[in-house]
């Protein structure tokens, strides 16, 4: 059976966008990472700068205070890359609101939608978050720990939630949770009595400020359940985000370690002239392209409506696997400064060992 084809070419607007975040990439977004990562904090400023161009805006109903143009997991994927070959965490980040005003505009019904999205019809940075992954060994996005009781038109929530970004930040949750054998979302606000927030210190993201979130006996109305609510879209939306992240990140090793390589001398002669170290790069290039077309191949098809995932996961599994072993040979590659914080070297492969282990962080 033939496959369908899937189409790449960029709009005008996308074009625009995408000249737009490159430039604040450029300019402020991958100069403060640094900063931002030893000081474990995110920016006021680059999140501003990033919510400002519109994302979460774009699948809102105009009545809402929207765009209200059609979803577009294409042009999501596309600027997640951008953004993360400045700085994953960031990324991961400012694009929290997006994620979940996504799973409103996708599993919400109206009544959710006008209570909850007017709020996030801005462009300065409004957090709220999706949270699904839960700290422990054997986690499965389809079995979560985390628990839902329903009757007398209330839920009640028990269970833990890790890696949720700026949690702190956040004005409301959409919290995945068993209930029955099947699994569930529900709008959990911020303020929800017996939910405790709590900082964590994590390998990477550092400036994405990941939290945990625990749930004792949180009851919400029946009204905050998401009825459309489809885990498998979910999942795989947000594995073409996961990608979109290695890409970008492993973009910026490669064009990082490219000048580097042809500078650095040893015996005479550059690096870059030892085989092990050409094929090293060569291979760098290889496999970010094969992440790449993979990932757009996922995000074009869920654009026009075709089953997507697939896809999606056969990505995932090739992105994940490769990101590490591209961050691992950046460091490599420059030796014992791949170590030295002077680089960004050793911050991105923190990144993207961090990033394998997000489940429903970034619905694009």
């Amino acid at each position: 059976m033939s496959t369908p084809l899937f189409d790449l070419t960029l709009t005008e607007e996308q074009r625009m966008t995408r000249e737009g975040m490159r430039k604040m990439v450029r300019d402020s977004l991958f100069p403060q990472s640094r900063a931002a990562d030893d000081a474990a904090k995110a920016s006021a400023e680059l999140l501003n700068s990033i919510a400002g161009f519109g994302l979460a805006l774009m699948p809102m109903p105009e009545a809402l205070g929207g765009v209200g143009m059609p979803r577009s997991p294409l042009s999501n994927a596309l600027a997640v890359e951008d953004l993360a070959e400045g700085d994953i965490s960031h990324t991961l980040a400012a694009l929290q609101p997006m994620a979940a005003v996504n799973a409103l505009v996708d599993f919400g019904s109206e009544e959710q939608q006008e209570r909850w999205l007017p709020a996030m019809a801005t462009e300065t940075f409004t957090g709220a978050a999706i949270a699904l992954t839960e700290p422990r060994a054997t986690f499965e996005p389809s079995s979560p720990a985390t628990t839902a009781q329903s009757g007398n038109g209330q839920v009640v929530l028990n269970g833990v939630k890790s890696l949720v970004p700026l949690a702190e930040q956040c004005e409301w949750f959409v919290v995945v949770a068993a209930e029955k054998g099947e699994v569930a979302a529900f709008i959990v606000p911020k303020d929800a009595a017996g939910l405790t927030i709590q900082s964590e210190a994590y390998m990477g993201l550092r400036s994405a400020e990941p939290a945990t979130l625990t749930l004792e006996s949180v009851t919400v109305p029946e009204a905050d359940r998401l009825p459309g609510f489809d885990l498998d879209r979910l999942l795989g939306l947000s594995r073409i985000g996961q990608c979109a992240l290695a890409v970008g990140c492993c973009q910026a090793v490669m064009e990082y370690a490219i000048p580097y390589v042809n500078e650095r001398k040893a015996f005479g002669e550059p690096i870059a002239w030892r085989q092990s170290v050409a094929f090293m790069v060569a291979n760098m290039a290889i496999e970010i392209e094969g992440m790449r077309l993979m990932m757009l191949r996922a995000a074009s098809r869920a654009e026009q409506g075709l089953d997507f995932h697939k896809e999606a996961y056969l990505a995932q599994l090739l992105c994940m696997e490769k990101a590490m072993e591209i961050g691992t040979n950046g460091i490599q590659l420059f030796g014992g400064a791949g170590f030295v914080r002077d680089y960004p070297l050793e911050m991105w492969y923190r990144n993207l060992r961090s990033i394998a282990v997000l489940h429903g962080s970034l619905m694009v």
